[in-house]
């Protein structure tokens, strides 16, 4: 079979829960790429700069960075967990309604700050109850988890590049503005397109942009998550006008666990209360237990963050401003060819997650980490020295999709695995992710106003730093495997003379009697 009688057995015990998860995740990357085809529309709208268009994803990525840092809070039982889902998913539709009449880039940011929080309790809910589900068998639930972001990043640019417009600001006729490519469709030499372009006026009588019609289209599409959330709640008795009498999501993780594990799953949950795993942040950065605990295990924690905060950085870089580096000189695209971009990275990560779903069933995590990793770097390098060549940079977005879309998931499988399930890992490494998207796209945003040869050059610099950090992984998760198992010795040392000696007392109280 495709997959072992148990897993199958497991998905069917928690098919509601996981297929609940999934969909909520589709929320979240409908709503994390539909900027980057937009950004134009949306910077004409606002009747900004792309300096301060960019501060809109800052925005949403460091309210992402909180929503995931205090999502931990609500995990605790089943009603905190979907109540949370369910007003996160919710507020996304909200925020598509809204955002065409956000006629101020100061408004747009708030918007987008919103819908960044809701995107971050999503994320960390999800992955900590999959892995607090599944356990050790969590990478393949995680891969398929993650599929569906790429499935909503997908839908988002398809559903806006039709109403794309595609000479920029429409009708719009302010004052001198800062624009990285007007006229993107003039010849290069041109020698308007060669004059100094931030002193250059929007062009007048433009054509209309439709790009509102394409976020009510997401508004309705996003609609069915929240209410899918809700008839689980239905189902879960947890609606307060409905009688409560099903067991809350601890009592069907323990039994999923007791299935999967036998007696060993209470023990699972009982470390992991003790040691503060699977909460928010900063509960875990309080928790007293963590004293005395070896450097390899603060370690792994950092390292593991430091990767992902570089790989995630490069596909919300990538994802955020392809569609600028497109449409910009040297290559010089057309605005409808440029949006094709951002569809065909997602496309790439989502097929790449649902190939991975059989991968992470057959290889081990680490494994696909390090063929994801130095195939990322060799993409952004070849991007780099095919610079301005249009066919290899469609080529290329596609590759570098592939190879950075299970990195995540297998981090978070790879990570959790060592620490045997006891540390703060899925927290960790949330935060981390979200925290490095928001850095980078800050960073790639003002450099690459430098020039448009400056945005491979950032993708190379990152996944080279991300490749070193991995490594150091990999020297400090054998460190802290080898203290697990002196550890391990070092117990069964002491209960085996103890062991000898409620045996000797034993023979010697037995013996009494019959000297008496």
């Amino acid at each position: 079979m495709f997959l072992d009688e148990r897993i199958v057995t497991l998905f069917k015990r928690n098919a509601h829960h996981t297929l609940t998860y999934w969909s909520v995740f589709f929320s979240f990357g409908l709503c994390i790429a539909f900027l980057g085809p937009t950004i134009l529309d949306l910077q004409c709208q606002t009747n900004s700069t792309l300096s301060q268009i960019t501060w809109v994803f800052f925005a949403q990525q460091f309210c992402l960075l909180i929503g995931s840092s205090i999502a931990g809070v609500f995990k605790k039982t089943l009603f905190r967990a979907l109540s949370a889902l369910f007003v996160s998913a919710l507020t996304i539709s909200i925020i598509f309604a809204i955002i065409p009449v956000c006629n101020n880039v100061l408004v747009l940011a708030i918007a987008m700050a919103v819908s960044g929080f809701a995107m971050g309790i999503i994320d960390t809910i999800a992955n900590i109850q999959l892995v607090t589900i599944y356990q050790r068998d969590s990478a393949v639930f995680l891969q398929a988890l993650h599929f569906f972001i790429g499935f909503g990043a997908l839908v988002s640019p398809l559903i806006a590049d039709p109403f794309l417009s595609e000479t920029g600001c429409g009708n719009h006729t302010g004052n001198a503005t800062e624009i990285i490519h007007p006229f993107r469709n003039m010849p290069r030499n041109s020698p308007i397109a060669m004059h100094d372009i931030t002193q250059l006026p929007h062009p007048e009588g433009g054509e209309e942009s439709n790009v509102h019609y394409a976020f009510w289209i997401m508004a309705l599409i996003n609609l069915p998550v929240p209410l899918a959330v809700l008839f689980l709640m239905y189902r879960e008795q947890l609606i307060p006008f409905c009688s409560s009498g099903t067991p809350r999501l601890l009592d069907k993780d323990e039994l999923a666990m007791e299935n999967q594990q036998g007696a060993e799953g209470t023990d699972v949950e009982q470390k992991e209360h003790e040691t503060g795993g699977h909460g928010d942040i900063f509960s875990c950065c309080r928790n007293d237990n963590l004293r005395g605990l070896p450097v390899s295990f603060f370690m792994i924690h950092i390292l593991g963050g430091g990767v992902l905060f570089m790989t995630d950085g490069i596909v919300g870089a990538y994802a955020g401003f392809v569609y600028t580096y497109g449409v910009s000189p040297p290559l010089s695209l057309p605005n409808k060819t440029a949006g094709y971009l951002a569809s065909i990275f997602w496309a790439a990560i989502t097929v790449g997650r649902l190939l991975s779903i059989p991968l992470a069933y057959r290889f081990q995590p680490v494994r696909l980490l390090m063929f994801s990793l130095a195939g990322a770097i060799v993409t952004c390098l070849m991007l780099l020295i095919f610079y301005d060549n249009r066919p290899f940079l469609f080529a290329g977005t596609g590759l570098c999709g592939l190879f950075l879309s299970c990195i995540f998931p297998c981090m978070l499988a790879y990570t959790e695995d060592i620490l045997d399930y006891q540390g703060c890992a899925t927290s960790v490494l949330v935060t981390s992710a979200g925290m490095g998207e928001m850095v980078m796209q800050v960073v790639v945003g003002s450099i690459i106003q430098n020039g448009s040869y400056s945005f491979p050059l950032c993708g190379v610099i990152i996944a080279c730093i991300g490749f070193i950090l991995f490594i150091a992984l990999l020297l400090f998760s054998r460190m802290h495997r080898n203290y697990l198992t002196g550890t391990s010795k070092k117990s069964t040392m002491v209960e085996e003379p103890a062991t000898e000696q409620n045996g000797s007392a034993k023979t010697e109280q037995k013996e009494e009697p019959e000297s008496s």
